[in-house]
């Protein structure tokens, strides 16, 4: 581990011990976000629009360099409950750059005032208002961290089951998969995740959906049939809690037959990328990123 990431890891976690996700004041955190992301700085050469679809508030980032026609439909991570564009903006641009595409960042509603389906038929709207505008399924790639990550492979497993046309492929960065919390690293790397615990994870759920529909394939993607689902790219932390959503999505996408990569970056926490510019960890796998996107429209 790079001594910037030493001290990033050190800050993250010191600040994380002082927040107790029971008692915290959502509508607080969603205004301390605001004001913690005026700091956050858009990669060089990346150009921002904001735009409306579909009623939902979203931002256009645009390199420089890019590949004609092809897009990044970016779903933010943020427990379902928290996280929009001014938060990810900046990772979504790096993300952007380095894979020479346009992204599009959208904000769909939040738990707990909207409630599961809420946020899959928002992402829904918006993939489905892109191919009315004549962008090709082929041409775009889904990406999403965390509870985006989710969000991402519910949006797929709707589509598949409504046969709708695909994207050329999936990125999941530290992608939460499993709301019940039954993985085996909820125990293993619960000593050494520096952000999340356990109990976090019910916690969300209870925000997220009702009792009753944790194990959705939906809701918990872990449970869900892959079977036909696009290519992916995976990337986690080897000390978060959330290690065993990756392993397990990605041995299931492996019998299904999917072109699927799993990337476990050591002594890495939970979307340790949206620290870029900060440590070098960030930026190389950020880069690798990139190189994914490139490969598929190659």
């Amino acid at each position: 581990m790079s001594i910037r990431a030493r001290i990033v890891r050190a800050i993250v976690a010191t600040v994380m011990r002082k927040f107790d996700a029971e008692t915290a004041d959502i509508s607080l955190l969603r205004r301390l976000e605001k004001v913690v992301s005026r700091f956050a700085i858009t990669a060089f050469g990346v150009r921002v629009l904001a735009d409306e679809i579909g009623g939902l508030h979203a931002e256009w980032l645009t390199p420089k360099k890019r590949i004609d026609g092809k897009l990044l439909l970016y779903m933010h991570g943020g427990g379902y409950v928290v996280g929009g564009c001014d938060m990810h903006r900046q990772m979504v641009s790096h993300i952007a750059r380095a894979g020479k595409i346009q992204a599009l960042l959208p904000e769909y509603r939040l738990a707990p005032e909207h409630k599961f389906p809420a946020a899959i038929e928002d992402c829904l709207t918006i993939y489905k208002s892109l191919l009315q505008s004549g962008i090709k399924s082929a041409d775009i790639i889904f990406a999403g961290d965390s509870a985006g990550g989710g969000l991402v492979m519910a949006t797929l497993l709707a589509l598949r089951d409504t046969h709708e046309p695909m994207p050329a492929a999936a990125v999941l960065l530290s992608p939460f998969l499993d709301v019940t919390g039954s993985g085996k690293s909820m125990q293993t790397r619960a000593e050494y995740d520096p952000i999340f615990n356990a109990k976090d994870v019910g916690l969300i759920a209870d925000f997220y959906c009702e009792p009753h529909q944790v194990l959705f394939p939906q809701v918990s993607p872990v449970f869900a049939d892959v079977e036909g689902l696009p290519a992916m790219l995976i990337q986690v932390g080897n000390d978060e809690i959330l290690l065993s959503d990756a392993e397990r999505i990605t041995e299931q996408c492996v019998a299904a037959g999917i072109d699927v990569s799993l990337e476990v970056w050591p002594e890495m926490w939970h979307v340790f990328q949206i620290f870029v510019g900060k440590m070098p960890e960030s930026g190389r796998a950020i880069e690798k990123i990139g190189s994914f996107i490139q490969s598929r429209f190659a």
